[in-house]
């Protein structure tokens, strides 16, 4: 069946329900994303408990990732292959298994396994949820979707920062853990109950051969411009708010108003996510929404990093900037995946494929602009990497326009 008889087949999606069930798959997306979210409030009473060491705190960190940045490509095409709704239940499902199986873990080890599981769980979740959002929502209203899409990891950031703190120190790590692990089963139940089931586009994914998708997807350009793009701003964001307990430290900061701090530097991302949404709904063209984003990031990363002697309040107003317009970014990449993806069968691949690069992003920015700073003796230097990411992000957004945005 070819992607345009599919489309014509496609049951309207106006009606209120079927919106509400959009927002119900938003905000599965927001509950996996608080399963990585969840343990950088958790490692001090990791490290009590379990004697968890430095190092074992940071592939903790990073095992979640370990999915999205081996195969996030395939386990998109296998999204694709399961049917959007069910491997979105699939995968809340494993992060509520894996997160009540964590919570009675005694040896660093076991909760790394369980940690690398959880990483699985969540792309199962994130990958087909945009193409399930793009069968639900009205074409209309679609890029605000993709923008309220956008924001389901710095809300779920946000919300594990505040909410992390106050149930570790008051129940313990393992009560934080079952929590999340009861929020996604019951997320579970209310997908099941809530979301309607888009047979036409669940036949079409189950008898596409995943081979025919994989193939698909790898050899068009647009994937590769969106997953680019993605490293490319994933990098950034994640090497500025990782690194700011420095700069509440050079700027004489309680520790008590660090959690809160970065909190909202993360949720500050959540403006240029849904802005996109509502500026890419009255006809601002996307290159020039990215374009917007990069300048934006790489001028207020500058003076974030870069030892000229700034105020540390005009320093931490740079930082809330970087993320707040920087939010335009995934925004707008997402409503651009309906459109680089070759065909409606790949748009879970396509996710993958960005899922991928972002990861990879994530894994290379910071440990790079660690590197400069400890090469170069302080953070002064840091800004090269952040500016030659938005750099090479600018051109992408060039080939953007040029490849697929300004087509017929």
């Amino acid at each position: 069946m070819s992607p345009a008889a599919v489309t014509a087949d496609r049951p309207p999606a106006t009606t209120s329900s079927n919106e509400r069930a959009a927002l119900i798959v938003i905000f599965a997306g927001v509950c996996a994303a608080l399963h990585v979210g969840k343990l950088p409030p958790a490692i001090p009473a990791l490290q009590a408990a379990l004697g968890l060491s430095l190092v074992q705190a940071g592939f903790l960190l990073s095992l979640v990732q370990l999915a999205g940045m081996c195969a996030g490509v395939a386990f998109g095409v296998l999204a694709d292959g399961l049917g959007l709704r069910r491997s979105l239940m699939l995968g809340l499902g494993v992060l509520a298994l894996a997160s009540a199986a964590g919570g009675f873990a005694t040896r660093a080890g076991g909760l790394m396994v369980l940690r690398a599981l959880e990483g699985f769980g969540f792309l199962l979740v994130v990958l087909p949820a945009p193409g399930l959002v793009r069968q639900l929502v009205p074409a209309q209203r679609l890029a605000r979707a993709m923008g309220l899409w956008g924001a389901y990891m710095p809300l779920a950031t946000a919300l594990a920062l505040l909410l992390g703190p106050l149930l570790i120190e008051r129940l313990g790590w393992q009560v934080w853990w079952w929590a999340l692990a009861a929020l996604s089963a019951g997320m579970l139940l209310v997908v099941r109950r809530q979301v309607p089931v888009p047979a036409v586009f669940e036949r079409l994914t189950v008898t596409s051969p995943w081979t025919s998708r994989l193939r698909q997807t790898l050899s068009a350009p647009g994937p590769w411009l969106l997953a680019l793009s993605f490293a490319c701003y994933s990098g950034q964001w994640l090497s500025v708010i990782g690194f700011l307990p420095t700069i509440y430290s050079q700027a004489g900061v309680t520790a008590a108003m660090t959690g809160l701090l970065t909190a909202l530097a993360a949720a500050a991302n959540i403006i240029g996510n849904v802005g996109s949404g509502r500026l890419l709904h009255r006809g601002v063209p996307a290159p020039r929404l990215l374009a917007i984003g990069f300048v934006t990031m790489a001028l207020c990363a500058t003076i974030a990093y870069a030892g000229w002697g700034q105020p540390a309040a005009l320093r931490y107003a740079a930082v809330l900037l970087f993320s707040a317009v920087g939010g335009v970014i995934p925004g707008t990449l997402f409503a651009l995946v309906v459109r680089a993806a070759p065909s409606e069968s790949t748009l879970s691949s396509t996710v993958g494929w960005m899922q991928q690069w972002s990861a990879l992003g994530q894994f290379a920015g910071p440990p790079l602009v660690a590197w400069l700073a400890s090469r170069s003796g302080g953070w002064q230097s840091t800004w090269w990497v952040t500016g030659g990411s938005a750099l090479l992000g600018l051109w992408l957004s060039r080939l953007i326009t040029q490849r697929f945005v300004a087509r017929p």
